[in-house]
């Protein structure tokens, strides 16, 4: 007699939408919703030599490959998740600095 849990090719198991109010809902269900992540913002890369590394000290403006205005990568881990623009929070503490998002990945796609 065959296993009813068995998912057979002809009759795949129905993935929901995240987009869908459903799918949110059983996102908040799922105990791992919970879990916190740590978010990595890359702003830009630098390639001082060592010597002009050791010789750098306070005030010392490292060069960075990007421009002020050039959009923002965030990873999780080493994954690119999306992209944005850095802007200053509306909350009350000047300077604060946040991400308004221009790209995000769709779910096993990367950007």
């Amino acid at each position: 007699m065959p296993d009813d849990s068995t998912i057979h090719p002809e009759n795949p198991p129905k993935i929901p939408d995240a987009n869908q109010p459903s799918a949110i809902s059983d996102l908040t269900r799922n105990p791992f919703s919970q879990v916190p992540i740590e978010i990595t913002v890359s702003v830009g890369h630098a390639r001082p030599l060592i010597r002009d590394l050791v010789g750098m000290g306070r005030d010392h403006v490292l060069a960075l490959d990007r421009k002020i205005d050039d959009p923002v990568e965030l990873y999780v881990g080493e994954r690119m998740i999306a992209r944005g623009i850095l802007a200053e929070l509306d909350d009350g503490e000047p300077g604060r600095l946040g991400v308004r998002l221009t790209e995000v990945a769709e779910p096993g796609k990367g950007l």
